[in-house]
């Protein structure tokens, strides 16, 4: 069985879905450990609740490779999967866990990524660009944002009534159908 780390700042709603499901699916694989880089972050309370073990982690913390291949070893974690983490990943992690860290952007990569492009940055500038469609990508990390091998992407249409918030529920929807389900095709079989 697969030990998964989840890397998530906010709300927790990605996180929450995946453990879920894993909860639900405990064949294949269970999520050992939520890292998180923000002290109030409501991904901490999602996962408590759902009793996995958290970490909150300063940034020199994440850039330590000594403290966090430690901490990655003492779950014994085999995949790391983010959840909206809000940080950039070290290239000591990514080489430590090539192609086992897997990310999931807001978008149709190549369009609407690189830095500082998550979340509401993306709806934002999904409506104003006028696309007729947008949707989710899940790909793997690499020392470049947003740059890694695409593994699955989901579509849906953009109306001239769209705004940044109803972009999102769509994106939301999509995330909770298709990201756990992709994780265990690629990853826990």
């Amino acid at each position: 069985m697969k030990k998964i780390a989840i890397f998530a700042s906010g709300n927790g709603s990605n996180a929450e879905n995946i453990i879920r499901y894993f909860k639900e699916n405990p064949q294949s694989a269970e999520v050992a450990l939520v890292i998180c880089n923000k002290p109030q972050a409501g991904v901490l309370y999602r996962a408590e609740k759902l009793g996995v073990p958290t970490a909150v982690i300063t940034k020199s913390e994440l850039n330590d490779s000594v403290f966090m291949l430690e901490l990655l070893q003492q779950h014994s974690v085999d995949l790391i999967v983010l959840a909206g983490f809000l940080q950039m990943i070290p290239a000591f992690l990514i080489n430590s866990y090539r192609d086992k860290i897997v990310n999931i952007h807001p978008s149709l990569l190549p369009a609407f990524g690189g830095k500082g492009m998550f979340g509401r940055n993306v709806h934002e500038a999904v409506v104003a660009a006028g696309v007729q469609e947008t949707g989710i990508t899940i790909h793997l990390v690499t020392e470049k944002y947003d740059d890694g091998a695409i593994l699955f992407q989901a579509k849906t249409d953009v109306t001239h009534q769209d705004t940044p918030d109803s972009v999102e529920t769509k994106i939301h929807s999509l995330e909770k159908e298709y990201f756990p389900q992709i994780i265990e095709k690629f990853f826990c079989k």
